[in-house]
């Protein structure tokens, strides 16, 4: 079995998804403005977000890298999941975040997203991370950019227009040279 690392950032704790945190996890994904922007869009039946969970844990298995569930340090409280992906079909090593409705807009996606990308750089080495924000997604766009993703292109993934902002290492001088 792969131990999943935790991670800590000044506010949060980014640790492996568990059974402990599958209520508000599968809350988050029935939730129709928490899924709009990733998938098909549609939310999630606890049984979909069971296979979802489940999925996100053997990543780490098969891949090395993977989601986190993001919980408050003052309390403990779930708020969401970020982490890395590399699933089939994928044009690259992609980070992604989620946030409850109630913690969206406070600063957690960047502060999680920089705790990942640390991750990234330091343990797995990555020459570059995307991330995919589906077109019209302001707010995922406005947190890629503060993470410091560069927008390289638009692409149709999986059906849906999607702007492609990468990262890069910070000691890398020329880092349109990999696009």
């Amino acid at each position: 079995m792969f131990d999943i690392p935790t991670l800590e950032t000044a506010r949060l704790r980014l640790t492996a998804l568990t059974e402990k945190h599958f209520n508000d996890y599968a809350a988050m994904l029935a939730d129709p403005d928490s899924t709009r922007w990733i998938g098909d869009g549609q939310p999630l039946d606890r049984t979909n977000a069971w296979r979802s969970l489940a999925m996100l844990l053997g990543h780490w298995q098969l891949r090395g890298c993977g989601m986190w569930a993001l919980e408050l340090k003052s309390t403990g409280e779930f708020i969401g999941r970020a982490g890395l992906m590399y699933p089939e079909g994928w044009p690259d090593l992609e980070m992604g975040w989620m946030l409850k409705p109630g913690h969206r807009h406070h600063g957690y996606a960047t502060e999680a997203g920089n705790a990942v990308l640390d991750f990234a750089w330091s343990q797995l080495h990555a020459p570059r991370v995307i991330s995919l924000v589906r077109i019209g997604n302001e707010a995922s766009d406005r947190v890629a950019e503060r993470l410091g993703g560069e927008h390289i292109e638009d692409m149709d993934f999986y059906g849906s227009n999607s702007h492609v902002f990468a990262y890069y290492p910070p000691h890398r001088e020329h880092r349109r040279a990999y696009a």
